[in-house]
C-alpha cells in the first residue's frame, strides 16, 4: 500500500470513536487486564496515547517542517504516561480531545508533497521523513487498539482455563 495523506487522516480520525466503542463502560477486570510483566492495560495504552498526541506528532512534525534537513527531533519519553491513568472516560474524553487538537493544528500546517520528503533525525531510527512520521502515526494507533484487543484475549483464555484473571 502506497502512502496516502488523506487514508492516514482516516485512521487517525476513527480512533478516538474506536477506543471509546470499545473501551467505555468495561469492567475493570476487561479495562485492566495485561499481558503479564510490564505490558499494558487498556488504561495504560489510552494515557499514553494522550502523551503521544501532546508530547509527540505534533512537535515532531513542526519541527521536521521549521529546521533544516536531519536536525533532531524533540525527545519523547513513551513510558511517561505510567501511573497517571485515571478512570476510563476521563481517559477517552482526553484522549478524543486531544486528537482533535492535534488534527487541527495538523491541518492548519497545509503539508505539501515537496514537505513529506524533509526529514528529522530520530533518536533511535536516524533520518526520517514526515511521510514515515505520518503513517508510522496512524500504525501506532492501529498496533495499540490491535494490543487492547489481543489483551482481551489472553483475559478470556485465562478465565476460561483458571477461573478469574489476575
Amino acid at each position: 500500500m502506497n502512502f496516502k495523506q488523506s487514508e492516514a487522516l482516516e485512521i487517525l480520525e476513527h480512533t478516538p470513536a474506536v477506543l471509546t466503542n470499545l473501551l467505555s463502560g468495561l469492567s475493570n477486570e476487561w479495562l485492566n487486564g495485561n499481558e503479564g510483566g510490564d505490558s499494558w492495560n487498556s488504561l495504560e495504552v489510552v494515557a499514553h496515547l494522550i502523551d503521544c498526541e501532546k508530547s509527540n506528532w505534533i512537535p515532531r512534525i513542526n519541527s521536521i517542517l521549521s529546521s533544516y534537513e536531519n536536525a533532531p527531533l524533540p525527545p519523547f519519553d513513551r513510558f511517561s504516561h505510567l501511573g497517571k491513568e485515571t478512570g476510563v472516560e476521563e481517559l477517552l474524553r482526553e484522549f478524543s480531545q486531544s486528537r482533535q487538537q492535534s488534527l487541527y493544528q495538523l491541518g492548519t500546517l497545509n503539508i505539501s508533497s515537496l514537505d513529506l520528503s524533509k526529514t528529522g533525525l530520530h533518536p533511535e531510527f536516524g533520518s526520517i521523513t514526515l511521510q514515515q512520521l505520518l503513517s508510522t502515526w496512524a500504525v501506532h494507533d492501529l498496533t495499540h487498539i490491535n494490543q487492547i484487543t489481543r489483551v482481551w484475549l489472553s483475559v478470556m483464555i485465562w478465565t476460561s482455563v483458571h477461573g478469574k484473571h489476575t
